[in-house]
Parts: C-alpha cells; sequence; structure tokens
C-alpha cells in the first residue's frame, strides 16, 4: 500500500485511492470500532443527520447557513465533493486544507493499521476515514453543531454510528436500486434506519407509500414525526423562500425549517433568524448561474429519475422566462440514469453536447445516444469538458448570450467547476460509489 510521507499531499492522495480501490464497505461495526479508537470523537458535539435520494446536500447547507445565522459555530460533512477533496469536511463553511488532510491521513492510518492487525476485515474505507476526520476536526474546531449528511442509503452507512438531535429524510426516488432495493418502500426502509429511539424525525416531500413506511418506523421507534406536506401543504407559495433557485429547493427550505422549529428554544432559531439563513446558502451545482464571457451559464446536477423529472419543470420554466431553447451540456454515470435524462433535455435543448464524465462508470457516447428521441430535431454532438471550457473565464460552446446549461452527473458539474479554477488537477478519482 502507498506511504504517506508527512507534508505530502499528493502521496495522501495516492494512500487514500488505494483504499478506495478496495471497493465501498457498507456496514457500521468498522466505523464503530474506529471512533472507540479515537476516543468517540462523533459524541463530541450535537448533530442533524440527513438522508435522502435528492436534496438531502442541500438540507445540510440550508441549515448550515440557518445555525451560522444565529451565531454558532457549525461543522458541516457532505459528499461527495465538487473539485476538492476538503470540500466534504467544513468548519463555519471553511474546507479542510491539504495539509490538514494530510495530518489527518497520517492520525488515522495509526489506528487503522491497528484494527487490521487484529482483524484485516476491520480495516477502515476510504469513506470511513474521511468520516473519521470529520468527527475528528469537530471535536477539535469545538463546533457547536455538526450538520452530516448519509453517503448511501442510511442504515449501513459510516455515518450512522451518531445519536442525532432530528433524524432527516429530505426525498425518496428510485436510485441506487441494486444496493437499496426497488422500490421506494425498500430504499426508505434503509434511508430510516437513521432513525433513533426517542428522537424526532423530519420528513421532507415522500412519496405516499414511502411516507408510510417511514412513518411507521418512526412510530415503532417511540419518534415523534414532522412532515413537510402535513405543515405547509401542497401550493408552492406557502413554502419558505430561499436564495436557491427552483420550486424544488423550498420544498428542501420548508425540510430545514421544520427542523429549526423542532431544535429546543435554547439554540434560538427564530422566524427571522431561519429566514436570514434560507437567504445565505453558498452550495455550488444547484441551478448555479454563471456568466462567463456574454454567454449565461447554469450548473446543476441532475443524476436520477427525480431530479430528471425537476430539470423538465425547471427547463420548461427556463424557456417561459428566456424565449429560448437553452444550448445543453450532459453527461451520467449509468445507462439507467441517462434513460431517464436524455429525453428531458431533447423536450427543451436546441442542441445538445454529450461528454463522459472522467469517472469509471460514466456512460459512453454511444449509450447517451441511444437514449436521445429520434424525432430531436438540434443537433448531437459528441465533445468534452476541455473542448468545451479551454479557458477558466471561458465556454466554447453557443454564441453570445445563449444560455448554456451542464446537467446530469454532479462529477461533471466538479469537472466544469475545476476547468474554471484552473489551479490543479480535479480531485475525481477520491469520489464515492
Amino acid at each position: 500500500m502507498t506511504s504517506v510521507i508527512p507534508g505530502d499531499f499528493a502521496a495522501t492522495k495516492d494512500y487514500l485511492f488505494s483504499l478506495k480501490s478496495r471497493g465501498v464497505k457498507f456496514g457500521i461495526d468498522r466505523m464503530r470500532l474506529l471512533c472507540e479508537s479515537l476516543g468517540h470523537p462523533e459524541r463530541a458535539a450535537p448533530c442533524i443527520h440527513i438522508a435522502g435520494t435528492n436534496g438531502k446536500g442541500s438540507v445540510a447547507a440550508m441549515l448550515d447557513s440557518i445555525f451560522h445565522a444565529a451565531g454558532w459555530r457549525t461543522g458541516l460533512y457532505t459528499s461527495p465533493h465538487l473539485v476538492r477533496l476538503g470540500e466534504r469536511v467544513q468548519v463555519d463553511r471553511r474546507a479542510l486544507s491539504d495539509a490538514e488532510i494530510v495530518a489527518f491521513t497520517n492520525e488515522l492510518r495509526v489506528h487503522a493499521e491497528s484494527l487490521g492487525a487484529i482483524n484485516p476485515d476491520d480495516f477502515p474505507s476510504f469513506f470511513e476515514f474521511m468520516t473519521g476526520a470529520a468527527f475528528l476536526h469537530f471535536m477539535r474546531s469545538r463546533v457547536d453543531i455538526s450538520i452530516l449528511e448519509v453517503g448511501l442509503g442510511g442504515r449501513l452507512d459510516a455515518t450512522n454510528v451518531v445519536t442525532p438531535e432530528i433524524s432527516v429524510i429530505s426525498s425518496i426516488g428510485l436510485d441506487h436500486c441494486e444496493i437499496l432495493g426497488d422500490t421506494v418502500e425498500k430504499i426508505v426502509v434503509e434511508k430510516a434506519g437513521i432513525i433513533k429511539p426517542g428522537r424526532p424525525v423530519v420528513l421532507g416531500r415522500l412519496p405516499p407509500g414511502a411516507m408510510r413506511v417511514a412513518r411507521q418506523i418512526a412510530a415503532e421507534r417511540g419518534c415523534e414525526v414532522t412532515a413537510v406536506q402535513d405543515e405547509f401543504g401542497d401550493a408552492i407559495a406557502d413554502y419558505p423562500v430561499t436564495n436557491m433557485e427552483c420550486d424544488y429547493q423550498r420544498w428542501n427550505a420548508a425540510t430545514a425549517t421544520l427542523v429549526a422549529r423542532r431544535m429546543p428554544a435554547a439554540w434560538r432559531l427564530t422566524p427571522s433568524v431561519v429566514a436570514r439563513g434560507l437567504k445565505h446558502v453558498n452550495w455550488p451545482g444547484r441551478w448555479q448561474r454563471i456568466s462567463l464571457g456574454g454567454k449565461r451559464l447554469i450548473l446543476d446536477a441532475s443524476h436520477n429519475v427525480e431530479g430528471a423529472e425537476v430539470l423538465d419543470a425547471n427547463l420548461a420554466r427556463l424557456r417561459a422566462q428566456t424565449g429560448e431553447r437553452p444550448v445543453i451540456i450532459a453527461g451520467t454515470l449509468g445507462a439507467g440514469r441517462a434513460a431517464a435524462l436524455m429525453p428531458v433535455i431533447a423536450r427543451h435543448a436546441r442542441e445538445i453536447h454529450l461528454v463522459v464524465p472522467h469517472q469509471n462508470r460514466a456512460t459512453g457516447y454511444d449509450e447517451l445516444e441511444t437514449h436521445i428521441p429520434a424525432d430531436f430535431k438540434g443537433r448531437i454532438l459528441r465533445d468534452t469538458v476541455e473542448n468545451a471550457f479551454p479557458l477558466p473565464d471561458s465556454c466554447a460552446i453557443g454564441e453570445p448570450e445563449d444560455t448554456i446549461l451542464v446537467t446530469g452527473s454532479i462529477y461533471l458539474i466538479g469537472e466544469v467547476l475545476e476547468r474554471m479554477q484552473n489551479d490543479r488537477p480535479n480531485e475525481g478519482r477520491l469520489q464515492d460509489w
């Protein structure tokens, strides 16, 4: 296995990649052992734990902003990262530096090797290393509260060693079906694995079947449930306002608002604090608008069936606003996601540029093309991120004043942002799943 050299970030990345290349390890027994070896840093501060098919990262970012608006020191753990590995672990929205990642990796490796010497199966995975680093960083930074996003599922996720103040399920849709199950009812069972006995539960907008199962699990564990549709109804005009665009972000804002309402009064999360926090959310890659050389660029991750349905509505709204069809750059991971996304973008695009993200599971050009309906009249081009964004301040696709949407895999969004920053290679190989 690759050695980690003190202060050498390149060697550290190689070491972490060697852990990732061992494959994904589900189950929380290894994480429990690691936490015990570290002195249980996961218990150092209260936390909010968030699972969900879509929206969990946005809800986490909104809650971070709300608690920060109330004057609290916050820890935020999310995945995957967009460009830099350190984005996953943030205190007051400052990401881990390269030097901190090196230091934490060296420290964690000592514990990991001790555990692995007793039982090789107990050697932590890449994601468990990052989770352990987050717990240690939050403890040493003396955060007042940490907000933890589940990596995948919930029941067997490494983050599920915590006992949260509130458990949150942001949404349920059909994604990662080969791991989590092929119905929303099966999937919500895995997500609801984060629900702890006697702890409040907040549910976002869930399909009826998933809502029924989630409520049943919460009742069995003696948990009081608050659900978005119970509190806010179905009219989006009645939902909280946020600086993040699109109706689905108002659904997420409602979920975050209910979490704030469920926190004890001592946290000072008053309606005015919540409103202020929701108006200053920083969460890139979700209908993010950027002006680039006179062109209007929108970056929006849409990586599954539920996301494609939301994108369809957003594109219809965009066309109504501009009176034009956008140019769309798209790439996915997996044929099923391509099957959901390609017909949607074909309904709205003037022309489509297909790209293949630099990920092992990326969908190839041939597969992407098979899912574009035969009646699409615009141009279809095979392209690359490097060709589309040759310089940090330029986009080679489209004409001046065009609207250009980049959508599909969140990893694709990260590659575009890296091209625009252009300061070092993307850390995309250190991604999950």
